[in-house]
């Protein structure tokens, strides 16, 4: 039988002593997961051993930790597979010598550790969930007998519905790490279920507060950690994307974030120039370059592009002039084409809305989005043959 070593974090805030590691051999096969050898070193050699579980198959979303620096469920994550990436070289040879896979499990990020592995959740996970308002707000008058949701609104959701609230992606979200403000993916995901529910009688109201709220829907950096962190492939970030596309698209909410007028900003640049001209991209994001708005963050700037041409990063031809926009003039065509498009489409990736019907969820119609009858989706594809993170929206 394989051998593995177990390297745990362990604290205990009580003792006053600073976190360490610990390291435990366990014998199992490699199918059986991380949490079973965890539960077998608690029961066989040390009790005081502190791991959050409950469903043991991956749908409570309990046991999130970090296993060799990577968040996941330690009862969906395999002994094997674990060993053969090691933590910060992301593979582990098996012909460098290694007799005992070392596998470092760890308390999961951004959250206060409470002990060993467990880390507070009501701290910060929940309390930003209970931040964007997590339940359906019914228009009037309410129906006699129940609420007739149109098949694609629903499917619309079911990505963000499949949400176990684990914290997977809080753990490993940066722009968390860099302001502990920050919503954070998995409320803004919950968020984008009651924006996309078109019985939510509060669409607009959600979205102002999100747009308005520096910490909110435009405080994400498109780092796509959230999106390969979810065991689940609820793709946060890309429904933090749907939030800001309706908020600006449909709603036009012009935010104090200057979110919206940089949202535009990057696409009239792209339509300008073919590929983006940096140097441009500030201060039209602020009204121009001889707008009030744009002078302060100008001179705020000019520390770093000193620092740019200082260090040869940058010349003054190339931020003053930009070669590429000439070779792609002929990508205008290509905006004027979608614009012309009395609708937007999107499309939900994770799941067809056919079930057991793959040239339905091919031919069926699309279904775009309009003011503020909800967001729709057209079918998407087969989540086992599509990546979650590529959905999106022109």
């Amino acid at each position: 039988m394989p051998e593995y070593t177990l390297r745990l974090r362990r604290y205990d805030p009580e003792s006053g002593e600073a976190a360490y590691w610990e390291d435990h051999t366990v014998e199992l096969e490699g199918h059986r997961s991380v949490l079973e050898g965890i539960l077998k070193v608690k029961a066989d050699e040390d009790g005081s051993i502190g791991i959050r579980c409950s469903c043991r198959a991956a749908i409570c979303g309990s046991c999130g930790v970090r296993i060799n620096g990577k968040p996941g469920l330690a009862c969906h994550t395999h002994l094997e597979a674990a060993a053969k990436h090691g933590a910060g070289t992301g593979w582990n040879p098996p012909d460098e010598g290694q007799a005992t896979p070392i596998i470092e499990v760890e308390p999961m990020g951004n959250m206060p550790v409470v002990k060993d592995l467990i880390v507070d959740m009501d701290a910060v996970h929940w309390k930003k969930v209970r931040r964007v308002t997590p339940w359906l707000i019914n228009k009037e008058p309410i129906p006699e007998r129940e609420y007739i949701v149109p098949h694609e609104n629903m499917v619309d959701v079911t990505q963000t519905m499949a949400c176990i609230q684990c914290g997977a992606c809080v753990s490993d979200c940066l722009s968390m790490e860099v302001d502990p403000g920050f919503i954070g993916p998995a409320a803004l995901a919950k968020a984008y279920r009651f924006v996309g529910d078109p019985r939510d009688a509060q669409q607009k109201e959600r979205l102002v507060d999100l747009s308005e709220d520096p910490h909110g829907i435009y405080d994400c950096t498109h780092c796509f950690n959230c999106i390969d962190a979810c065991p689940k492939g609820v793709a946060p970030m890309s429904q933090i994307m749907r939030l800001r596309r309706v908020a600006s698209a449909d709603y036009e909410i012009e935010d104090r974030n200057n979110g919206y007028r940089h949202e535009h900003a990057f696409v009239d640049n792209i339509r300008k120039n073919g590929l983006l001209h940096e140097a441009d991209l500030l201060p039209d994001s602020y009204g121009g370059k001889f707008h009030p708005r744009a002078a302060p963050e100008l001179i705020s700037s000019l520390p770093v592009i000193t620092k740019a041409l200082v260090r040869r990063k940058v010349t003054p031809t190339g931020a003053l002039l930009h070669k590429h926009r000439k070779e792609y003039k002929g990508l205008r065509e290509y905006f004027d084409t979608i614009e012309k498009h009395e609708k937007r489409y999107e499309l939900n990736l994770y799941i067809s809305g056919y079930e057991d019907d793959a040239e339905g969820a091919e031919t069926a119609p699309e279904v775009g989005v309009a003011g503020s009858s909800g967001q729709p989706s057209a079918p998407g594809a087969d989540p086992h043959k599509s990546d979650p993170s590529e959905g999106g929206g022109v």
